[in-house]
């Protein structure tokens, strides 16, 4: 009995692969920029900023270095991940390596800079500049406010 469910192993597992929403392994198609978030605790400011995959890029006293960066395809729940090695530059000391490994924009906690003054999450990985983000192409385009009051006044305010 146990040989025989043995033998039938390998083809309960090809028709389990074939059914549909089931997947080996998530396709990750890599990008070519990074969409990353950085927050100042202690001024309660956030900057946003892009960044080239292999270039890097000053946040405060921080230098971020991603080294790759991809996410999910449009099918799939959404995710993006990229490996990531954040660095601290203090004066008159060497860099210290504050954060190597992946981070995950769906999870920021999982994976996470642990700094008492800064957080540092993943955005989005997206393609060139030129391409437009899915969130920005869903955004329907304003309509035409010419000749209409903008909403505020000027000087006196009804009472």
């Amino acid at each position: 009995m146990i040989r025989a469910l043995a033998a039938l192993a390998p083809a309960m597992l090809a028709s389990v692969m074939l059914l549909p929403g089931a997947t080996a392994a998530a396709v990750m198609t890599a990008e070519p920029t990074v969409v990353i978030q950085g927050l100042d605790k202690i001024t309660a400011r956030v900057s946003r900023f892009d960044s080239p995959v292999g270039q890097t890029v000053t946040f405060r006293n921080l230098s971020i270095l991603v080294r790759h960066c991809a996410k999910s395809a449009p099918e799939e729940r959404r995710e993006n991940a990229a490996f990531v090695e954040i660095d601290e530059n203090r004066p008159g000391e060497a860099k210290e390596r504050l954060f190597s490994g992946w981070m995950f924009s769906s999870s920021p906690a999982l994976s996470a800079l642990e700094h008492p003054v800064y957080d540092v999450n993943l955005l989005e990985c997206k393609g060139g500049s030129g391409s437009p983000t899915p969130a920005a192409a869903a955004t329907p385009a304003a309509p035409s406010q010419a000749g209409k009051p903008s909403g505020k006044t000027r000087g006196k305010s009804a009472r």
